[in-house]
């Protein structure tokens, strides 16, 4: 039998077969993801009564998503290099536990100081899921796969988020802070259990090769190994530059936005998260199809995805009217929708750039890109709100500073990026092994 290699895959006879079982194990993995969104962006439809449930300003509200997000972007690093050591199903129990626990004590919280620590709580356990996710996803699928696994992936995460904006939402305003907190942490326990039962790192017959730990060492090397190869580095800036708009607005800041800074009701203001919401989970279908039958199609869906959002938000924010007509916040709300799978680009410059025991360390270092432009945005917009007497126009001007900066090191990496993959994929071409029939 004659067969090649791809980059970032292991051999042939070890390649995941997929099929249902496949779906169904991954589906379980999904879950989990599903239930930390619902948590990790519960906030973002309470900004406005947690201001009042705690009493504080535009600045100390933004600092539960920037105390959670700093944690996640932590975090990062230390669970890829978990994930690759210890499985997945150890990690995502643990995550598990931790944002079940956080969203528990916020529901419960008597003051903002234990409301920020159930945030990081939360936070340090949300940071588990998506990554182990992602490797559940190469455990299981065929490399081929990947792109659509983990559009699909993100796509799940948007449902979480659509669970947040339209029953959440109506839970806390119709039940109230503690009883809609604490019921929602129930669905942490029903993952739990699921995850416990059924999950599996890999299908049988197929484990992963060992590979030797030795503690500090293993880990610097990993780290640098991971980092060293250019399309790690890509993958990190793309993330950077595509996710945090959107994740800004639907985290924390669209629903104050569209509420005092353009006059909408409540009701019509979580229609339009809801549209950021619909629209991520239409264009991730679209990216993945498109990606996993053109490879190279990556970098433009990327960049366009940038150009995009930098428009929008310039048309919104520099509108001659005291507010910007209904068409325009719609259409910017569609378009913010495509920050999410263009985020989901970059795991698909790191994944090929790495074998197969280093996917966790170098998905972590991509997802922390996003997550710390959306920290870094996220109290760039408090404090200039509170500088300002709430000039919104101000604030959200600091989303174009991060994107400049995202593109211009995209724009140097893509090529070194670019001739390393070819490299290996010549390289994989070339070596054959054969094996007897």
């Amino acid at each position: 039998m004659n067969r090649s290699t791809l980059p970032g895959d292991s051999s042939s006879e070890r390649t995941p077969p997929g099929g249902r079982r496949a779906i169904a194990v991954w589906g379980i993995g999904v879950s989990v993801y599903f239930v930390a969104v619902i948590f990790r962006t519960s906030l973002g439809v309470a900004g406005l009564d947690a201001a009042d449930r705690f009493h504080v300003n535009a600045s100390a509200l933004s600092t539960f998503s920037i105390l959670q997000l700093l944690v996640y972007a932590g975090m990062q690093i230390p669970v890829g290099l978990l994930v690759d050591r210890l499985g997945t199903k150890k990690v995502l129990t643990l995550g598990v536990v931790l944002f079940t626990a956080g969203q528990l004590g916020f529901a419960f919280s008597p003051s903002y100081g234990t409301a920020l620590a159930s945030r990081a709580l939360l936070g340090c356990g949300d940071a588990m899921t998506f990554i182990s996710v992602l490797r559940l996803g190469t455990r299981w699928f065929p490399a081929r796969r990947g792109p659509l696994v983990a559009q699909l992936a993100g796509l799940a995460g948007m449902a979480g988020n659509l669970v947040s904006t339209l029953v959440l939402a109506r839970l806390l305003h119709g039940i109230g802070w503690t009883p809609a907190f604490a019921g929602s942490s129930l669905a942490g326990v029903v993952v739990l259990v699921l995850l416990l039962l059924f999950l599996k790192d890999h299908p049988e017959g197929h484990e992963p090769e060992p590979f030797p730990h030795q503690g500090a060492a293993y880990v610097r090397r990993q780290i640098a190994a991971s980092w060293r190869e250019p399309g790690t580095r890509l993958g990190l800036w793309v993330h950077f530059t595509t996710q945090f708009p959107a994740m800004v607005f639907l985290l924390l800041w669209g629903l104050p936005f569209l509420v005092e800074a353009q006059g909408l009701s409540r009701a019509v203001a979580g229609e339009l998260l809801t549209l950021v919401v619909l629209s991520n989970m239409v264009v991730g279908l679209v990216y993945g199809q498109v990606v996993a039958r053109h490879h190279e199609a990556r970098l433009p869906l990327a960049l366009g995805t940038v150009a995009a959002t930098a428009l929008l938000w310039a048309a919104t924010l520099a509108y001659p009217g005291e507010r910007a007509p209904m068409w325009l916040l719609i259409v910017l709300c569609v378009v913010l929708g495509s920050c999410g799978p263009a985020s989901m680009l970059g795991f698909d410059f790191a994944r090929p750039a790495n074998p197969p025991e280093r996917q966790g360390t170098a998905s972590g270092i991509t997802n922390m890109g996003g997550f710390v432009a959306s920290m870094t945005t996220l109290f760039a917009v408090g404090v200039l709100l509170d500088a300002t007497d709430d000039n919104y126009s101000v604030a959200f001007s600091s989303v174009f500073v991060l994107q400049a900066l995202g593109v211009s090191q995209i724009l140097r990496l893509r090529g070194r990026a670019a001739r390393r993959e070819r490299e290996r994929l010549v390289a994989s071409r070339v070596e054959t092994v054969h094996v007897p029939a």
